[in-house]
């Protein structure tokens, strides 16, 4: 059951105004972001953010992004922003579907991440949501492949992605028809 219901049409006009800024012109606005409109100032706050990290601005590529992204959804059980990432995203993230099985239902140690690089970013969000830490040797293999702007960019949106888990899963926002559900990628 919904706990906080969206905002619905017609929007009021600076809400509408929000969504021309955080919505691609054409689409209407996810339920995500019609619930946390119920908070204009927080909206307003996040859309900031958002133009941030989901644009050519942050400093990782997509599909570092995504992986992060999508395990960290995983990891706090938020199938509503892992299926919109995935629905979204996993093909120009070149993610396969063996490796949006082990976003959603594995680990690091799959062997489908045989990049070095990719592995490493599974780990960082299974450490960062298990222990809100970053162990020693974890940070030293970062360093080999981020600098430091990089790493901070990938903390950020583990950090980020708890946040918006934690609304939708306690706000109980209702799934997008039509996303990825975490069993449309479960071990057979």
């Amino acid at each position: 059951m919904v706990r906080i219901a969206p905002v619905e049409e017609p929007f009021p006009p600076k809400i509408e105004a929000l969504f021309a800024r955080m919505v691609p012109p054409g689409l209407p606005p996810l339920r995500v972001l019609r619930t946390i409109a119920r908070n204009r100032q927080m909206a307003h706050a996040m859309s900031e953010w958002m133009g941030y990290e989901l644009s050519t601005s942050l400093s990782v590529d997509l599909r570092a992004r995504e992986i992060v992204i999508g395990r960290t959804c995983a990891l706090c059980g938020c199938e509503y922003q892992w299926g919109l990432h995935m629905a979204v995203w996993s093909e120009r993230a070149r993610l396969t579907g063996e490796q949006m099985r082990s976003i959603a239902h594995g680990s690091s140690a799959d062997p489908c991440w045989c990049e070095p690089r990719d592995r490493l970013l599974v780990e960082l969000a299974e450490q960062l949501h298990r222990d809100s830490d970053v162990d020693d040797r974890l940070w030293g293999e970062l360093a080999g492949h981020f600098d430091e702007g990089q790493v901070l960019d990938l903390l950020a949106l583990c950090g980020w992605y708890h946040t918006v888990s934690f609304i939708v899963r306690a706000a109980r926002v209702e799934p997008e028809p039509g996303l990825t559900r975490f069993a449309d990628v479960a071990v057979p």
